[in-house]
């Protein structure tokens, strides 16, 4: 029950209470950060209680890591293997991106589920902070992105994997694909809130697959038709996976053009450019909810 101090005759700053601007939001900022904590605290541990969901999330990139690499790797030939460059050392970052960009399908499929079982309607009926609920899924899926990350990486030096790059570019190398997760996560909440159910939302693949497989991630845009290869060139992906060679010390030669010449600055512009496209449209689209 709250108490108008005024009415009462008490003076609220004798009275201890901090009425400033400043003070209402910090509270504001509080609640938030702990109300986004507490749905991340939600799915970690729906993770606890069913391992399978996090086993597979986890299992698929170390599954790709060697297919790719020995399935595919031995017939594969790459700008700088007369140096002595293998295939495994053009694929490891590419397959760091690749996770990351499949990472919106899962992002998608949790936000679906959410919304088709009423939770996400149940969370808007509680007082808690508006957007805890969009804030919590993307703290959450960088939490999972820095666990596949640190899987992939412990199986791509077991692997023989060894990188050449200087410790502070190797951590910017893994700074820029966190970075395009981060837009990604805002492109899964929203198509996760469009999709009217979990079987559509697996049509997503559709989207996906041919958005990483157009791409540097493989092969070297130099290999492909003129037309696809400017096309591959200018996939944001195609910067990540280009700028994390370059700082992992794996630089590729590429075919002159400027997005190649200047993958690192794009590296860092594409996702601040996406993030700006689909952070507003995903808010807004939860929002818009059972309105």
């Amino acid at each position: 029950m709250s108490v108008d101090l005024k009415a009462a005759g008490v003076d609220p700053r004798a009275a201890g209470v901090d009425l400033s601007v400043e003070s209402a939001d910090r509270r504001r900022l509080y609640w938030a950060l702990a109300d986004s904590w507490n749905v991340v605290r939600r799915t970690l541990t729906h993770y606890q209680r069913q391992p399978v969901l996090i086993v597979w999330q986890l299992g698929f990139p170390i599954v790709s890591v060697l297919l790719y690499a020995y399935v595919f790797g031995g017939a594969m030939e790459v700008p700088g293997s007369e140096d002595g460059a293998t295939y495994r050392d053009f694929l490891m970052p590419g397959m760091f991106v690749m996770t990351m960009a499949f990472g919106l399908m899962n992002t998608a499929t949790s936000v679906v589920h959410d919304a088709t079982k009423g939770v996400i309607d149940r969370f808007r009926s509680m007082p808690m902070a508006p957007s805890a609920v969009v804030a919590g899924r993307a703290v959450t899926d960088l939490l999972v992105a820095c666990a596949e990350l640190v899987i992939l990486a412990l199986t791509a030096l077991a692997m023989g994997w060894r990188p050449d790059g200087e410790p502070l570019a190797m951590a910017g190398a893994f700074g820029l694909i966190l970075l395009l997760r981060f837009c990604l996560i805002w492109a899964g909440v929203w198509l996760g809130l469009l999709v009217p159910s979990p079987e559509a939302a697996g049509g997503l693949y559709a989207l996906v697959f041919p958005f990483t497989m157009i791409s540097s991630i493989f092969v070297a845009t130099s290999s492909m038709p003129g037309w696809l290869g400017t096309l591959a060139a200018w996939n944001p992906i195609s910067s990540t996976g280009a700028a994390a060679r370059e700082l992992f010390g794996y630089p590729v030669a590429g075919d002159g053009s400027w997005i190649q010449d200047h993958a690192v600055v794009m590296a860092v512009v594409w996702p601040l450019v996406l993030t700006a496209v689909f952070l507003p449209l995903a808010v807004r689209r939860f929002q818009g909810l059972s309105r």
